[in-house]
Formats: structure tokens, sequence, C-alpha cells
């Protein structure tokens, strides 16, 4: 009987965060594609678009003018999916499958910067150090309104990922229930810290209990190899998971101790922060040469801390929650050809053709200088 290779033979790999399995089925990569081709990401647009709802000075279809910013810019979404509070109450259901829950919040828009042609891993250092700060800034101005129970922070790039403006920019979320897919990922990080370590060395969670992911970042990290690790800097540490179930997927999270939100990052972790979000997302354009679409999501603690407090109550449950990011990026073979979640992946389970390992040796030899200007500096 022939022995296994994972980098040949299907398999099925388990995610821990939402407890699901993934397929691996890394010989379909020999499969040749006669389907849809996308059209690759505009890479050349304007300093200044006359046009652009986003652009400095231009007026919003809401009849709104944007301020003549320098750098980053926030304002409330005009068509906001969630509304402030109060909100209404929810009829009685007519039936126990037929609920409703009312939800309020409210939506920001942080523009990164004026230029419209600059997306984040072409903003120099200092430009994607004041995102990190706003994103800071909404997380706590956000988590202080009464009834909030989670803010969400995520950046859709590129129209195949519904982004309806290159500007580049990103989104705040903020509701008064935790999300399905946060609260099935906190639910999972409780019920593990409440086991035994089981990685020696690993930073651990609120009183000195087993964290998920400080085990799994120092499980990634003691591996002699490190396959599956893309890039790390002395705070900061961005893979593709081990169960990973988009092409290039990856996790960027703190590995040397246990944080539970954005506001809790002291300035050497912001700085480190900023840094390898630039390593990453230039790595994502060097890959196929084109501006690399996807969704990032930040996942965080529900409730933020008090401003300015690094040190969370004892009694807070929610410390359990690991900082960490998630970039789902569609492109699979080339800036052309993407992957689809459907079929299997809609009626069955998450399924992935080339492995993770595979995927994270092709980011990581990747250069770190932006394939549209090679001598540019990150400082």
């Amino acid at each position: 009987m022939t022995d296994f290779d994972p980098s040949t033979h299907p398999h099925r790999r388990f995610n821990p965060l939402l407890e699901e399995h993934v397929l691996v089925s890394p010989h379909r990569m020999k499969r040749p594609w006669l389907g849809q081709v996308e059209a690759p990401q505009t890479t050349t647009l304007p300093q200044y678009d006359e046009k652009c709802y986003l652009c400095p000075g231009n007026s919003r279809s809401s009849g709104v003018a944007n301020d003549p910013y320098e750098h980053t810019y926030v304002f409330e979404n005009d068509f906001a999916a969630v509304l402030p509070a109060p909100a209404p109450a929810a009829p009685v259901a007519p039936h126990r499958l037929l609920s409703t829950e009312p939800v309020h919040g409210g939506c920001d828009v942080l523009i990164f910067h004026p230029r419209h042609d600059l997306t984040l891993p072409q903003l120099p250092h200092s430009e994607v150090l004041r995102v990190v700060q706003e994103w800071i800034n909404l997380y706590l101005t956000r988590g202080r309104q009464e009834g909030t129970k989670y803010v969400q922070i995520f950046e859709n790039k590129g129209s195949i990922m519904g982004c309806s403006n290159p500007h580049p920019h990103c989104q705040t979320w903020t509701l008064s229930a935790i999300p399905t897919i946060p609260s099935k990922e906190l639910a999972s990080l409780r019920r593990y810290s409440g086991g035994e370590p089981s990685v020696d060395g690993a930073p651990s969670g609120p009183k000195g209990r087993p964290c998920l992911l400080c085990e799994y970042a120092h499980l990634e990290l003691s591996q002699e190899s490190e396959r599956r690790i893309v890039a790390k800097n002395d705070h900061w540490l961005a893979l593709v998971p081990w169960w990973a179930t988009w092409p290039f997927e990856l996790l960027v999270l703190p590995y040397r101790r246990h944080i539970s939100s954005i506001a809790d990052l002291t300035g050497d972790e912001k700085d480190s922060f900023a840094r390898i979000l630039t390593t990453v997302t230039v790595k994502y354009d060097n890959l196929f040469q084109c501006s690399f679409a996807y969704s990032m999501g930040i996942h965080q603690r529900p409730i933020p801390p008090p401003e300015n407090s690094t040190v969370l109550p004892d009694n807070d449950e929610d410390n359990i929650a690991h900082l960490h990011l998630h970039f789902a990026p569609p492109l699979l073979r080339s800036a052309s050809v993407r992957k689809f979640l459907v079929g299997f992946e809609l009626m069955a389970e998450a399924q992935r053709d080339l492995t993770p390992e595979q995927a994270a040796a092709r980011l990581r030899a990747c250069s770190e200088n932006h394939y549209l200007d090679s001598t540019r500096s990150t400082a």
C-alpha cells in the first residue's frame, strides 16, 4: 500500500475555531480549467477621480461632501446595514421556527488615504499606522455606545469581492448582538480554555488558562520547517492555517503574548502590526502581479476594555478572545481564475485543492517589495 502523502492524497482537516472540517484534494490542481475567467483587478487608477464619492472634497450619493482630508477619513455609512438604537420590539413569533431578533448599531467607512490609486500595500508605513490607530479609535468609540456587543472591522478589496468603489477603504459594523462566526470562535476558545495546556512554552490566556490561538501560534513556530508560516516579525505571525479554506487564506495574530483586542496593543505592537499588514498585502499583490482581491476581518474581544487599559478584569469571560485577522482571497491559479464556494462546498463541507503548505511556500517566496515599485521603502 502507498504511504500517505498529504500533498497528493485527499484528506480532511479540522478547523478548531469553527469546529468544522475542510476536504483537501491536492490532486485536483492538475485538472484543466475551462470555466469563468475574471478580468485582472485594475492597478492603474488616477490619483484623484472627480466621480469618486470617497475622494477628498467630493460629494457622496447622500449629497454630503467629504472633508478635504489629508490622511485617514471616517464617516457614517450612508447606506448602513444596521440603524441606531432604539430598535422597535419584534412581533411575537407565530412559531418557534419563525423568531425575530431586533438589532441596532451603526456602520462606518474608514478611508485609508486621499490618494484614489494607493491600496494598503502601497501606503508608506506611517499611513498604515494611522489606519491601525483609526481601527482602535472606532473599536473604542463604538464599543462605548449603549447596547454594543460587537464591533466588526473588515475590508473588501477588489470588485470580485463585492467592493463597489476602488478607492482604498474599509468598514466597521457595530451590532447589539455578537455575529455568528465570531460567536462560534469565542465558544471554541472558551471550551479550549477549560482544558490542559498541551504545548510547552506557549503563552497562556487569562489566569494561566490555555488559549487555542496562543498554543497554535507556538506550535507552528516550533515546527522545524515552519512550512505554513508566510511572514513574522517581533510581535506578529502570518500563516496559512492548517485548516484554511480559501487557496491563499491567511491568519495573522500576535504570538508573544495573549492579546484580546487591538485596544490592548502597546506602541511597539502597533508598529509591528502595521508592518506585517504591509508585508502580507505586498506579497499578495506580487503573487500574480495584480491588485490582489480579498476580504479581511478582525476578530477580537466583543466589548472593548476601558480606554488605555492593558489589563482586563479577571472576571471578564471575554478575556478568552485572542486578537486575530482573517484574510480570505478568492484567486486560485492566476489573476483571472478564482476559487468558487459552490456545489459540494455549499451542500456538504468546505473543500480546497492547493494544500496550505503549498500556498504558504508560494507566498513566502514572494518579494516584500511591491512589484509596481521595487525601490519603494516601507520605513
